[in-house]
């Protein structure tokens, strides 16, 4: 994802790699809803979505009162218009494969070095401190097979033994707990009567433990096995006692009565439960963790490579702008207030979710120290926003106007907090009738947005509101930053010139067929280019006000302008008078370089 956003933005960059080649088999293999909407603001999206297994129900398994596994409860794992994707499992190999050729077709500029290590990191603080005011361009040198490498920034992701964390020394460990509890894992393709081995599901027995069922696609699932009888001796697991036939057998007892057995297996590991991540994210603005490197837990919420990736999308345009001289050096530091913070809250998770599992089913509702169904469905209801990925909020810093700052501002687009993903609603194109998920109209591009829902602009005071705020956008404040330069895009059909870093869309609640847009609407709503023509693709109606109930805002009222961030989350809600104009730019300003 790192080296994705790079490509996009023209960075020059490498990936060192110590694998010789992709994944084949094992590993991650769950994708969020939110996760799904970051692909697809790639372009990659319906390509993961078509090749994987579909998540829309999960199942409870307990004892009953013989001590035989019943079914005791289902429950919907996505829910209604939270986003238009589903959670997703697919192999890792796969979305490896998506994310390079993604690469490579966006951009010469990354390179990935694979069957190389790093063996020293020197930091010289002085020259830090110089390029910080002119940055240092970066520069190899070969020496036999060694190879000094001078960069600008480095970007650790590798791994829960990150090199690059060690290398930082002092401050940089990462602290927790390691469980006493042992999971098998095994990636198979099961012959069974187990009737919900198609769902993704929990099963626990009365005394073998508890097995976890993760459908996954070209017919395997995936168990998650509770080794009860693994001992972890003075604190590590007894590695030498773990192997494939013992976690099978687990599994076989847990979910007896029904039989178990398969022809394949494509992949099996074990691993001890441990919940820990680091306090520091950066150093010196410099050097940053992301990933397994900074924060470890287990498998359970299914947010290992979810919160990986979703670390490295807000660094990565954070970062690329800075090296395109773009974006100011000071928003670097909103990556470790932002993402630490998320670490954190998913430590927490885990560590509940963890003890749920492990816990002894309940006998019956007089049993104090069993765990009850309802105590598991309590804990996914009320965690389902954070575990989705859309209920994640970053706290107010230079990039989330705080809600002090603008508590009259924030009725205005109800839905559209500062710090939340900016959600997709449909809306009509103005041109041509075509309706378009807003987000599709909001490509990781590196450019921020800012959406104006314009109101009734049929009426003629609503229209010379948004016309004014038009004049404002496109003679005081795109012009004020610096263009984006962008690689070359994939179209045989060039523009004339670079955009704006700021793009606007604009979607108002008129009856489409009173709005002419060429002529009613300033031109920074259609922008010119001298080479493509008027851009049709930038004004959009909501004539049956859904995206408007969606967002939150009232049309009928004066309307609102939401400023997006390139990562899509929501910086500032304003109006669309001067007060919000002012607002607007004080906002870029404190981000943005000058042109």
């Amino acid at each position: 994802m790192m080296a994705l956003w790079m490509a996009k933005l023209g960075i020059k960059a490498r990936v060192v790699d110590k694998r010789a080649d992709k994944v084949f088999s094992g590993h991650a293999d769950g994708l969020n809803v939110r996760t799904m909407e970051i692909l697809d603001s790639f372009g990659i999206g319906e390509r993961v979505s078509k090749e994987s297994y579909h998540r829309h129900e999960a199942s409870f398994w307990n004892p009953d009162k013989n001590g035989i596994i019943r079914r005791d409860a289902r429950a919907p794992t996505s829910q209604p218009d939270l986003s238009r994707f589903t959670w997703c499992l697919l192999h890792q190999g796969h979305i490896e494969t998506f994310l390079l050729d993604a690469i490579r077709e966006a951009s010469m500029s990354v390179h990935i070095d694979r069957n190389v290590m790093p063996s020293a990191l020197r930091i010289d603080e002085e020259q830090v401190a110089r390029a910080n005011a002119h940055d240092s361009k970066q520069s190899p040198g070969s020496e036999g097979t060694k190879e000094t490498v001078r960069a600008r920034y480095l970007v650790g992701c590798d791994g829960t033994h990150s090199w690059v964390r060690q290398a930082l020394g002092e401050g940089y460990e990462m602290v927790g707990e390691t469980t006493d509890s042992i999971w098998g894992v095994l990636d198979i393709v099961p012959v069974t009567d187990f009737p919900d081995i198609r769902i993704p599901c929990t099963v626990r027995s009365a005394s073998e433990g508890t097995v976890i069922v993760v459908p996954r696609e070209n017919h395997l699932v995936r168990l998650y096995i509770q080794l009860k009888e693994v001992s972890t001796g003075s604190g590590a697991a007894d590695r030498s006692k773990i192997t494939s036939e013992v976690i099978f057998r687990t599994a076989r007892r847990i979910l007896s009565p029904y039989s178990l057995d398969y022809h394949y297996i494509d992949w099996w590991s074990a691993y001890q439960i441990g919940q820990r991540s680091g306090n520091r994210f950066s150093k010196l603005d410099r050097i940053f963790l992301a990933g397994d490197a900074v924060h470890t837990h287990s498998p359970k919420a299914g947010q290992g490579m979810n919160t990986a990736i979703q670390d490295t999308y807000n660094l990565g345009w954070k970062l690329g702008l800075v090296c395109k001289r773009v974006l100011r050096r000071e928003v670097l530091a909103t990556y470790e207030l932002e993402r630490r913070r998320i670490a954190k809250q998913l430590i927490a998770l885990d560590q509940k979710l963890s003890q749920l599992f492990v816990g002894r089913p309940a006998k019956d509702i007089l049993d104090e120290t069993g765990v009850t169904m309802a105590e598991f469905e309590k804990a996914s209801r009320m965690n389902k926003m954070f575990t989705t990925g859309i209920g994640i909020r970053y706290t107010p810093n230079l990039l989330n106007m705080s809600d002090e700052d603008q508590q009259q501002h924030l009725a205005l687009a109800t839905n559209c907090q500062p710090g939340t993903r900016f959600a997709s609603h449909r809306a009509l194109c103005q041109a041509d009738a075509r309706p378009w998920e807003l987000h599709h109209r909001m490509p990781s591009d590196g450019r921020f947005r800012i959406v104006i829902f314009g109101g009734d602009i049929s009426r003629p005071p609503q229209l010379a509101l948004v016309n004014s705020l038009g004049a404002w956008l496109s003679v005081s404040l795109q012009p004020r930053f610096l263009v984006l330069s962008m690689p070359g895009a994939a179209s045989k059909f060039k523009a004339a010139r670079d955009p704006s870093v700021i793009d606007v869309l604009l979607v108002h609640s008129a009856p489409r067929e009173r709005v002419e847009l060429l002529t009613d609407l300033h031109d920074v709503y259609h922008p010119f280019d001298d080479k493509l023509g008027w851009d049709y693709e930038k004004t959009f109606a909501d004539g049956h006000g859904r995206a408007y109930r969606g967002y939150g805002v009232n049309d009928k009222g004066l309307g609102a302008a939401v400023v997006v961030r390139p990562d899509g989350y929501v910086g500032l809600v304003t109006s669309l008078d001067e007060v919000g104009r002012d607002r607007i730019g004080k906002w870029f300003e404190a981000i943005l370089r000058r042109g």
